[in-house]
């Protein structure tokens, strides 16, 4: 373990839980009639519940058994926080000092630019988490009545995990505007990063003072404080939630939406807007949806969620940070700019590599998934279903056109691989196989070459 990179800690401590997990779930006590699921079944449950994604190949709540639920719950718990940050925690919590090895690890687990305050941050993260968790508990309890649903749905629905004890997932409460607004902003919270939530409190002055106050350089100064992080993430965000409110209103209001009053036509698209992000819940059926639909559905679960959240995807930032070097290169400027702040090259340059490596893996892994599975090519919209499936494993997202069960052993597995891919990050796979890095000493010459 000494001699492993901080990113081959993180991969390895995910397998180690996938398989701990598996080995529980292929127990017949975790089964609700007494008879093990078997074992790829098994590893592909705990590989979709530690990675925080939702696919399904057994009915979570007729399938498995309390127990069986329990270790569920558990996997996408520690997998939603993170296996290094709970790890930390215990760490701390027996008064063990952490070395600098381990700081750097936690950090990269994290996505945290300084080894410093770790502790002090990795508290706020878990006090964060269970709060939240247990007011979506106690919200939820008002509508579902039942204690244990309350508590499964508010940590399955914060860690964007989309384990739903409903055989129907929500469709039960496409009605709800109280079940669907909790679920929601669980989602969003888990969604939106920790470093977001921590900064919470300066926001929401922010907000209250422009509202509040005439004096434009307060409110500046107070903005000031906020991280740039925070103001992509949230900007980015909203802006993915109103778009993806309205487009899928637009394009499902005359086929899938038709016959529904406008304030369900409202609610159900702003419903899928959020959870295709990366949570994986839904209250109408997926393999009902237009194949316009579908497509966009697809970019949503590209994005994701934002960095160091319970979440996947390319992330917000990387988004924001892709848009505004590309509006830069179009104007022709030096510098990227986001909210009167330069971004350094080098983060371009890893935003640029995130996305292309998710492209090629979803290109890649769609193509080999629809030639093993391609007995099912009768199926409509074939191709369209591979690619969603494949994409909703990458972004640990979880909505599903109904392929998952019917996929041949060597299918789940290549799904349970593009899930762990993308809860842990392409970036963080490649650092995990590179070698060492070697200093380049000389440099070759510039030749200019036609491109577009």
């Amino acid at each position: 373990m000494r001699k492993l990179k901080p990113p081959q800690i993180i991969i390895f401590s995910f397998l180690v839980t996938i398989l701990i997990g598996a080995f529980f779930l292929a127990l017949p006590q975790c089964s609700s009639n007494g008879v093990s699921v078997g074992v790829v079944d098994a590893l592909f449950t705990a590989t979709s519940a530690t990675c925080v994604t939702g696919l399904i190949v057994k009915d979570t709540g007729s399938d498995f058994s309390r127990f069986g639920q329990m270790v569920i719950l558990f996997l996408l718990q520690i997998g939603g926080l993170g296996i290094m940050t709970l790890s930390t925690f215990f760490a701390i919590l027996f008064g063990r000092k952490l070395t600098l090895r381990e700081n750097i690890v936690i950090k990269s687990a994290l996505d945290h630019h300084s080894v410093e305050r770790l502790k002090t941050l990795i508290l706020y993260i878990l006090a964060l988490t269970f709060c939240i968790e247990a007011i979506g508990a106690a919200l939820l309890y008002n509508r579902l009545g039942n204690v244990y649903q309350s508590i499964f749905h508010s940590i399955s629905a914060f860690c964007n995990a989309g384990f739903s004890l409903n055989a129907t997932s929500f469709a039960g409460y496409r009605q709800d505007v109280y079940v669907n607004l909790v679920m929601t902003m669980l989602i969003i919270l888990g969604g939106i990063g920790f470093i977001v939530l921590i900064e919470g409190p300066k926001i929401f002055r922010w907000i209250v003072r422009r509202v509040l106050l005439k004096n434009r350089e307060d409110i500046k100064q107070l903005f000031s404080k906020i991280s740039l992080q925070t103001k992509i993430a949230v900007s980015v965000s909203l802006i993915l939630l109103f778009f993806g409110t309205l487009i899928f209103f637009s394009l499902e209001n005359a086929r899938l939406l038709h016959g529904f009053g406008l304030k369900d036509k409202i609610l159900t698209s702003f419903f899928h807007s959020v959870t295709s992000r990366t949570a994986g819940f839904n209250t109408v059926s997926i393999k009902d949806l237009a194949s316009p639909t579908l497509f966009f559905l697809i970019i949503l679960m590209f994005i994701g969620a934002s960095p160091g959240s319970t979440g996947g995807g390319i992330k917000t930032c990387t988004l924001g940070v892709l848009v505004s070097g590309a509006i830069s290169m179009i104007k022709n400027q030096d510098n990227i700019h986001i909210f009167k702040r330069a971004i350094p090259r080098v983060i371009f340059r890893k935003a640029v590599i995130i996305a292309g490596l998710a492209v090629t893996w979803i290109v890649v892994f769609t193509m080999i998934l629809s030639f093993v599975e391609s007995r099912n090519e009768a199926i409509p919209n074939y191709f369209l279903r591979v690619l969603f499936e494949v994409t909703s494993a990458f972004g640990t997202v979880g909505l599903s056109t109904g392929i998952t069960s019917i996929l041949s052993p060597l299918g789940k597995v290549l799904i349970m691989i593009t899930m762990l891919v993308g809860r842990i990050g392409p970036l963080t796979l490649a650092l995990a196989m590179t070698t060492r890095e070697q200093r380049v000493f000389y440099k070759y010459p510039q030749e200019k070459v036609m491109v577009g």
